[in-house]
């Protein structure tokens, strides 16, 4: 085993804890694709080796499907991978990536395309967004996150089981090595009344205290600047430690998301965020613009 394929099986290994099945997923894939492509093997002669089509090959390598421990196993030999130590490691994390993540148990009430984003979410060492109607996700209390649910098409119990999904979801910003959460806001957020002035007003005093962290940034885009009107719909970008982990862009629409992870799309939304920060308010002046929004209720 050479030092690289150690450093990437050690990396791929510390990331489960957090980011569990989704981002061992596409860690196996992408160490299968390196393996491939070092062996000089087309995506057509793989496929053929597992017996299935391009297509398949394509799926596994991008960590959108379940790994058959035997197909990885047949691409390990197909790849001339014989070390037995470096085989083990990538059955092992293959299995891992077959297991339920913690949020299998909500698969009932939320689709499958956010499924992904929340595993991604929940292995990300920085997260950036941009909001211009609710207040982010992971910064709602639960009787705000109640409110917004409740004006889409959950209902009855499937309410109540997002809200705690989106509760749960921000456990991982209170973890022992949080991500960086950094979100720009437009004030019209701090004024939309969601579920009444009180629920406003514990909501408002929610973002305050959770900005004192020293890996939350709120920033405010207060109504007289007028750089974020030409941005567009909200959107969140997504950075990782793990050297196999592109950046991710998630736009999410009303039925389905997004996910863009080519160089160029992501150079694109880091200069916005970047240019929206820039043109928000600083953070002590976004506290104090909180904290007399939350005043004046």
């Amino acid at each position: 085993m050479t030092d690289g394929q150690g450093d990437d099986q050690f990396e791929a290994t510390s990331t489960e804890a957090r980011g569990g099945p989704t981002v061992l997923r596409i860690l196996v894939g992408a160490q299968l694709r390196k393996h491939r492509e070092a062996s000089g093997i087309t995506r057509q002669a793989a496929a053929d080796a597992i017996r299935g089509s391009e297509a398949k090959m394509s799926r596994l390598e991008a960590g959108r499907v379940r790994f058959k421990l035997r197909d990885v196993a047949d691409l390990l030999t197909v790849y001339g991978v014989a070390d037995g130590s470096v085989r083990d490691e990538m059955l092992n994390l293959a299995a891992q990536a077959n297991e339920q993540s913690w949020w299998h148990t909500y698969n009932d009430t939320i689709p499958e395309w956010f499924s992904t984003y929340v595993g991604l979410e929940q292995a990300a060492t920085i997260i950036r967004t941009y909001e211009v109607q609710y207040v982010p996700g992971l910064l709602q209390t639960e009787a705000y996150a109640h409110a917004v649910i409740e004006l889409g098409q959950a209902v009855g119990a499937q309410i109540l089981q997002r809200v705690e999904l989106r509760i749960h979801r921000q456990q991982v910003l209170y973890s022992e090595r949080p991500p960086d959460f950094w979100a720009v806001i437009d004030e019209a957020v701090l004024r939309r009344n969601m579920g009444g002035r009180q629920v406003m007003r514990d909501q408002l005093d929610h973002i305050l205290e959770a900005s004192k962290r020293p890996n939350i940034t709120v920033q405010v885009v207060p109504f007289d600047r007028s750089d974020a009107a030409a941005v567009g719909g909200p959107f969140t970008l997504l950075r990782f430690a793990e050297p196999d982990l592109a950046d991710v862009v998630y736009l999410e629409q009303l039925n389905s998301a997004l996910y863009l992870n080519r160089d160029i799309d992501v150079e694109v939304y880091l200069k916005i965020i970047d240019r929206l920060a820039a043109g928000a308010l600083t953070p002590r002046r976004s506290t104090e613009l909180i904290t007399s929004v939350r005043d004046a209720l």
